[in-house]
């Protein structure tokens, strides 16, 4: 017998729910003073649930739907280029590579790698096309692209571990009360 998360109507509704709660936080991101760069990243959790339950098919699946909803809702479109080129498909990219590589310095390798590019393209992006000004990079004078890389890889190695925390938290404790609610 299928267990109630399996079913294809169940499947459906989870992934819509897991999107509009992506989405509504990526509208939100304009009325947070740290919306920019908070926001993105918890949008982009929610898709864990999707990874464990149904894989990275559908986990891309809602990321591009959230990535497509939060570039016409969204009044901050740093944000959505955070969610977009970044936050929105780690969790799928987290799972591919703690799933095929054993190594964990080699792991980390790609992940940091990844993170980097996405962060300078995000600057270029946000420089050149959505014509975000050159003062937002600046503290004290001091043009700092940098330093906030730096302070950018301490986070995500925050992230990351908060993102495997909330896999295991999903999985002992979020699914177990899901599964019993929908039997």
């Amino acid at each position: 017998m299928k267990s109630p998360i399996q079913k294809p109507t169940f499947k459906i509704a989870l992934c819509a729910i897991i999107a509009a709660l992506a989405a509504a936080l990526m509208l939100m991101t304009s009325l947070i003073p740290v919306g920019t760069y908070a926001l993105p990243c918890f949008a982009g959790a929610f898709l864990i649930a999707i990874v464990v339950e149904y894989g990275a098919k559908w986990a891309l699946g809602v990321y591009a739907v959230v990535s497509v909803l939060s570039f016409f809702i969204a009044g901050d479109k740093e944000a959505v280029l955070y969610f977009a080129l970044f936050f929105g498909y780690y969790p799928v990219l987290k799972a591919f590579i703690e799933g095929r590589l054993r190594s964990r310095v080699i792991q980390y390798v790609f992940k940091f790698a990844v993170f980097n590019a996405a962060a300078v393209g995000s600057f270029f992006i946000a420089t050149k096309l959505l014509a975000v000004p050159a003062e937002e990079f600046t503290l004290f004078g001091i043009y700092m692209p940098l330093v906030f890389l730096a302070f950018g890889n301490l986070f995500f190695l925050l992230y990351d571990f908060a993102l495997t925390s909330f896999v295991m938290i999903y999985v002992r404790k979020i699914r177990e009360k899901l599964l019993h609610i929908f039997k």
